[in-house]
């Protein structure tokens, strides 16, 4: 029967083997960890290798991603669907063990990971879905939801910027069933992390209000097995285990030290580390007695079916909410949700208020929120300003697992956090910020693109339209990239009713994020027949027309829409037939058939005029290189609104200006 340093040493083995395989990749850190791992793995993680998404499982989340080896021989080790071609063909394309570790490819990945200090976000985002989903359904003898998140970090995970942000919010909330293990081997790519990181992490922590188990050696299984258990009691506080490691251990020329960070070892150290391990065996070899010791399928069935049974029994005394339960983590929405989205959108219309579509924004929060007990939000303080709390608000602290959560000024954490929201299932996220600041959070919000997660980004005060605060605070060029970032949909809604589709889409949409870009100003309604009504969910539209064969075409978005319908009234009067198309959304409208985009923007029209507060060149794809844009080529200025748009030339005067320049 193999010892627990041997059943490590496979791991080792295994990484060792890809990474030299593939001659690229990370083998220090997971040959540095596999003991502290094998640990954890056999000894607490509740998880089910033949249903990696059984929702009670507890969730792993390697935050050190490069060192993916470690995780794709745990995986592969313990009885997931990877088998041992795949590490075979780590970093290769097409393979299952990419160079990252990515959710939705790998079986038994709970996150992508790879920008450092993301991970450790995400699991705080994770752990607080666990408290809230415990808090909504968990009853007195019967617990459907009752899990640990461990996340792994290393030295580069806690340099970052946004672990402080989120550590500090875990420490506030008190999210005791949050376990952080510290890989502390002092080693990054640069080499001995001293000359940089030398802070005492211990007393950081302690500060944020965790719970601190220091000096573990992370090589002595024992110590290991005695801190993890330490951490699983705690009460009212997250934890932290700092394990003492050796970077590459077994390598012997090149362990603790940055040699064997980021390269393969080489075939001569590959050899003498199987010899310094006392692992005899060739290249992907692992005898069978260690696979029968690392197989975790009859332990995690036996745990799955124990739930099983106990939620039976909960469905027998609580009907209601076990179909509730089921319906959340399946992630469908509610059987009413259609009738009211349809009912809250005509009274939008009926109402015709002159309202920022911030406020219109938290009137469709305050209409979907009753209907959607998933939804779960917050404001990296700016509450009052992004309007992101609705009447049904209760507010999340180290007590009470309301549904809002008061993220103070951490756009970054906020964002990834809720990526770790999404990502555990069973709930819809929503953080709001000025838009100007998405640049803080941007990082996360790629990450939410890339593993295509339901995480809703409120972005208020969207243009210079938000007036004295200045060119700091005026967003200018965040609209066109956030519209770059593949798998994104960003909504630009111009009144209370493309507010009201913009925030039925985003809920909807379950393949990905969506930004809402909201204004602080108020904007007039715009008036539409109930099929252009109907159209705005196309993400682009015919709102004011002259005839199927338009003399020019003037498209919009957001605060510019009423602009251009003005400038449209005085060109008509002057005798031009001009049509205005909004398009909120342009990936939903670039998404629909060609007849539907033909319909709006006909080939046979080519004088054409875009009008959007931000800079011009993202738009030369709907006018052509013949057309023209009026938008923001620099920074904006310090003044009241209305004088910024003026000084811009973002007037009635200056579209019609624009589109007569085309008949020239």
């Amino acid at each position: 029967m193999p010892s627990r340093r041997e059943l490590a040493n496979a791991v080792r083995a295994l990484s060792m083997d890809a990474v030299q395989a593939a001659n690229s990749g990370h083998p220090g850190a997971p040959m540095g960890m596999a003991d502290l791992a094998e640990v954890l793995w056999n000894d607490f993680l509740r998880h089910n290798p033949a249903n990696p998404r059984w929702v009670d499982r507890d969730r792993f989340i390697l935050s050190n991603g490069h060192g993916s080896m470690l995780l794709y021989a745990l995986l592969h080790l313990s009885g997931y669907d990877l088998p041992l071609d795949e590490l075979r063909r780590f970093r290769q394309l097409h393979s299952r063990t990419p160079g990252h570790p990515e959710v939705g490819h790998t079986p038994g990945v709970e996150t992508t990971t790879g920008p450092l200090g993301q991970g450790f976000a995400n699991a705080v985002g994770m752990a607080i879905a666990e408290r809230r989903l415990a808090a909504q359904f968990n009853r007195p003898g019967h617990e459907v939801i009752n899990h640990f998140t461990y996340v792994a970090v290393g030295d580069g995970c806690l340099m970052e910027g946004i672990s402080h942000e989120a550590a500090s919010l875990a420490g506030t909330l008190g999210l005791e069933k949050l376990i952080a293990i510290f890989d502390s081997n002092q080693v990054s790519i640069d080499g001995d992390v001293r000359g940089w990181f030398t802070e005492d992490v211990a007393a950081r922590f302690k500060a944020y209000g965790w719970r601190v188990i220091n000096n573990v050696d992370g090589h002595n299984a024992d110590q290991v097995k005695r801190a993890v258990s330490k951490a699983r009691r705690s009460k009212g506080q997250p934890t932290l285990i700092i394990c003492r490691t050796i970077i590459g251990w077994g390598a012997p020329n090149k362990q603790g030290s940055a040699d064997c960070h980021g390269a393969p070892l080489g075939t001569d150290e590959v050899a003498k580390a199987r010899a310094q391990i006392g692992w005899p065996h060739a290249p992907f070899v692992i005898p069978e007695e260690y696979y029968q010791d690392w197989d975790a399928r009859l332990r995690g069935a036996r745990a799955e079916a124990k739930w099983r049974r106990g939620f039976k029994a909960y469905r027998e005394v609580y009907p209601e909410l076990a179909a509730e339960f089921e319906r959340r983590m399946s992630g469908a929405l509610p059987e009413n949700w259609e009738a009211t989205t349809r009912a809250f959108v005509a009274a939008t219309a009926a109402k015709g208020e002159n309202i920022a579509t911030r406020k219109a924004s938290q009137n469709a929060l305050n209409a979907y929120g009753p209907v959607l007990p998933e939804l779960i939000g917050g404001s990296a303080d700016l509450t009052g300003s992004n309007l992101t709390l609705w009447s049904g608000s209760t507010t999340f602290t180290g007590t009470t697992a309301g549904n809002y959560i008061y993220y103070g000024v951490r756009e970054f954490a906020m964002a990834a956090i809720n990526n770790g929201i999404a990502l555990h299932g069973g709930l819809i996220p929503y953080g709001g910020t000025f838009l100007i600041f998405s640049d803080y959070a941007r990082n996360a919000l790629r990450m939410s693109a890339l593993m295509a997660q339901r995480n809703i980004f409120v972005l208020t005060h969207d243009s210079i339209g938000l007036g004295e605060d200045g060119p700091t605070h005026q967003a200018v060029e965040q609209a066109a990239t956030l519209r770059l970032i593949p798998n994104m949909a960003v909504w630009r809604p111009c009144d209370a009713v493309e507010t009201a589709v913009a925030w039925k889409a985003a809920i909807e949409r379950r393949e990905g994020p969506t930004c809402l870009l909201l204004t602080r100003q108020n904007l007039k309604p715009m008036q539409r027949t109930a099929e252009q009504m109907a159209q705005i969910d196309h993400g682009g539209y015919v709102l004011l027309d002259h005839g199927p064969e338009p003399d020019a075409i003037i498209i919009a978005t957001g605060s510019e829409v009423g602009i251009a319908v003005a400038a449209a009234g005085e060109l008509e009067r002057a005798g031009r037939k001009v049509r205005v198309v909004s398009i909120p959304c342009t990936s939903t409208f670039d998404a629909q058939d060609a007849a539907w985009r033909e319909s709006v923007l006909p080939t046979a029209c080519r004088r054409r005029v875009a009008v959007e507060a931000g800079v011009p060149d993202y738009w030369y794809k709907y006018v052509g290189l013949e057309g023209r844009i009026l938008g923001v080529p620099r920074f904006g200025a310090s003044a009241p609104g209305p004088d910024v748009f003026r000084h811009f030339g973002l007037t009635v005067a200056g579209v019609v200006a624009c589109v007569n320049s085309l008949f020239n």
